[in-house]
This record gives C-alpha cells, structure tokens and sequence, in this order.
C-alpha cells in the first residue's frame, strides 16, 4: 500500500421525505469533503451539487432540512461525473485515506456508483481505505453515537460554517478528528466521564484514585463470594461482566499515558476473567450442565486483587 499523504474526509446531503423513503432510493445530492494534508497540514475543500436520476420535485421536508431547491440541481452534473471530477480533486486513492461520520455516507456511495456503473475496483480501493469515525469515536469517547455538533461540543468547540452544507459537515468532522488524534489526554478524560462517572468532575490529580475505587467496587460486586452459578444466573453474570469489560476497556489503550499501572492491571484482570469466563461458560452449555462450579484459576487473581485492598 502507497505511502499515507492525506485525509479526505466527505459526507453526502440525499434525497429525504418525512413520509418514508428507502434507503435505496435517497440518492445524493450533493456531495461535500475537505482534504488534509498530513505533511503541511494544508486544507483544501470541494464541493458539488448532483443531479439525481429522480425527477420528482424535492420535497418541502427535504428543502428545510438540506437547503437545496430545485434549482441548485437544474444545471448539476450527474453522480458519475461529479464522482469523476471527486477523484481528480483527490489526486490519488492510494495515498488517501477516507472518513466519515457514519456508514451511511459510504453506503450511499455504493449504492450510486453501482446505479451509475462506476468501476467496482474503484470503490473496492476506497473501501479498503476507509474509516467510519464515528464509529471509533464512540468506542473510543463519547460512549454512544452522537451528532458531529456533540461531538465538537465535548471538546468545548461550536460548529463551523453551514448546518447541513456537507462540505462544513466534512469540515467539522475532521476538526473532531484532529482534536481525537492530538489531544489524547483531554479525550481520555472525557471517556473516562462518558463510561465510567457518567460526567461527574474532578481534578486530574485525582482521577486514578476515583478510577481505582470504581473498579474495586465493580470487581468486588461482580464476583462476590460465590463459586457455583447455575446455568441461568452463570449467563446473566456473563452479560454483566461483558458490559464492564466494555466499560473499562478503553484504560488498556491508554493513549494519553493518564492511568496507572494499578487501574491498568485490574482491568487486565477483569478481562481475562472474561475470556476465561466465557470458554468456561461455553463448555457447560455443550456438556448441558445444570451449573457452572468457578475454578480457583479463574476468580483467585481478581480476588487476591481486592482482599490485599482490605
């Protein structure tokens, strides 16, 4: 794979209705990006509208909600060559890499490459390359999924440009995502109120300790001191400690250097009580056991953990 030389990031303004319209149907409109240079940090921008197959009027819904008319689309081009004129403004796939905020933006490309018969090999590479960055921003910060106006406001950042005009929505996003990839310390705070406090503030000096109390108090509630489970309850277990797996397993990355060593084994722990849980769980399931008897190998590391806390 080519050497990585920049970001292109896009998002699609389609055909909508508030009576219903499939997915299939709501063919773009217009097409916005920007292009980031990682070398010189330059930013450039393209934007376009496009003409769709669909010759019915927009609707009312769609106008308010887009601020495109009928109009604007008189005198576009068609997908095929604004996708055309996209690729050349790009000046190369194999030195890109591509984003979104959400897969609905390349679905939508799909779907209208194939209608307007655009090279499979050409999407295949955009593909290969592309990133639903909403999707790790979620996992990796903000919890659940939020609008890209929620997202830039985490960061105490307002929306710039135009509500609604994809180029600005494309814009925005990659202000999210240089803020995500250059402050790790001020994203690893917030995830940590996002998962784990659900937004209660303290100070930095003090987040390890409430961090350690936190899971101290998760791993003491969930194992408890019972080593026998029976098959109904082993599952609910199971499900709660997946949920906190989830819950803390962004401490392991780590990507701002924030947690200590303490909260950062526990948590290795919580998750090999998990993995070792689940294959234990699953072999009783195969075997129909009535129980599931926990082994010392399982729960000793975790509670040697908290009975030396005291």
């Amino acid at each position: 794979m080519a050497e990585l030389k920049q970001y292109i990031f896009f998002d699609f303004e389609m055909l909508c209705s508030n009576t219903g319209l499939a997915f299939e149907s709501m063919e773009a409109i217009r097409l916005g990006a920007v292009k980031f240079e990682i070398e010189t940090e330059k930013i450039t921008t393209f934007d376009q509208y496009i003409k769709p197959i669909s010759t019915k009027p927009l609707s009312r819904f769609c106008k308010d909600l887009t601020g495109i008319y009928d109009k604007d689309l008189e005198s576009a081009l068609d997908f095929k060559m604004v996708f055309e004129e996209f690729l050349t403004w790009v000046g190369g796939v194999k030195k890109s890499r591509f984003f979104s905020w959400s897969p609905s933006d390349f679905k939508r490309l799909n779907i209208d490459a194939s209608v307007h018969e655009i090279s499979y090999s050409t999407i295949s590479k955009i593909e290969k390359r592309y990133v639903d960055f909403q999707a790790i921003f979620t996992k990796r910060v903000s919890k659940s999924n939020v609008s890209v106006e929620a997202a830039l406001k985490l960061y105490g950042l307002a929306f710039t440009g135009e509500k609604h005009n994809p180029m600005f929505d494309a814009y925005n996003t990659l202000r999210i995502y240089l803020n995500f990839l250059q402050q790790p310390l001020e994203s690893d705070l917030i995830m940590v109120r996002n998962y784990i406090f659900e937004n209660a503030h303290f100070s930095f000096d003090e987040m390890n300790t409430h961090l350690n109390d936190k899971l101290f108090h998760d791993l003491t509630d969930l194992i408890g001191e019972c080593d026998i489970y029976s098959m109904k309850s082993a599952r609910k277990l199971l499900k709660r400690t997946r949920s906190l797996v989830n819950k803390y397993s962004n401490i392991l990355i780590n990507r701002s250097g924030v947690f200590n060593q303490e909260n950062i084994l526990l948590v290795e722990h919580l998750v090999d009580f998990y993995h070792h849980f689940l294959l234990t769980y699953e072999e009783h399931v195969a075997y129909s056991s009535k129980v599931v008897i926990f082994d010392d190998y399982l729960i000793l590391p975790v509670k040697e953990l908290y009975s030396k806390r005291g």
